[in-house]
């Protein structure tokens, strides 16, 4: 999977909120017509994805000193950067995935709380039983998980587990981290469900003498 990119005010290039792609944008400031003052420049700017045509509209928070924007927040849509679901994200774990998506930019503690049920509910979904979060990390590490995402998956439930119960992670470490355990959510979809789908499939595609031959040689 290609490296997800927030969305960031006068930022050249990321992955749009609305369609998902990552593409070039394009900036614009805005003006309005007041009967006293005349045609003066507002305090929002449009940022136009060259992928889906669709617009985003930022709200001015800072200006440097000749008076241009040098930092702004996201109005329209409704400010959240974090990625889309997967398409082969497990439904029962795509609605608490949106629904952090949803609050990750006012709630990044609540957000990486729900982060931490959705890998709980996908260590469910790929058939561990224990319960334990720990110990199914483990279950699926001894069934192929790779150790990276393994690691990266502690990461989910020490952020996730300090979000419910704050202890050794402040807010600032939580907010930094929030927008990789979206996408870490994600990758674990994409090698333990997208990826098993595609080559089932690629196989599937065989003559049905090719495969009678594979099962007869692996039996």
């Amino acid at each position: 999977m290609q490296r997800y990119v927030p969305a960031g005010f006068r930022k050249s290039a990321f992955n749009c909120p609305l369609c998902g792609a990552y593409a070039q944008f394009t900036w614009s400031t805005t003006r309005c017509d007041f009967y006293i003052h005349g045609n003066t420049r507002t305090g929002v700017e449009v940022s136009l994805c060259g992928h889906c045509s669709e617009a985003l509209y930022w709200k001015v928070t800072k200006r440097d000193g000749a008076g241009d924007a040098s930092e702004g927040i996201m109005l329209i849509p409704n400010g959240s950067v974090a990625p889309l679901p997967h398409p082969d994200m497990p439904e029962v774990v795509e609605r608490d995935y949106s629904e952090a998506r949803s609050i990750a930019k006012d709630s990044p503690r609540g957000a990486a709380a729900l982060l931490r049920l959705c890998v709980q509910k996908l260590c469910i979904n790929l058939g561990e039983t224990s319960g334990n979060i720990n110990a199914d990390i483990g279950s699926l590490v001894d069934k192929g998980l790779p150790v990276g995402i393994q690691q990266a998956l502690d990461v989910v439930r020490v952020v996730g587990n300090n979000a419910v119960h704050p202890g050794e992670l402040s807010e600032v470490d939580i907010a930094d981290v929030a927008t990789s355990l979206f996408e870490l959510v994600n990758i674990i979809v994409e090698d333990r469900i997208a990826r098993p789908k595609a080559l089932e499939a690629l196989y599937m595609r065989l003559p049905q003498g090719a495969r009678d031959a594979v099962e007869k040689r692996d039996k």
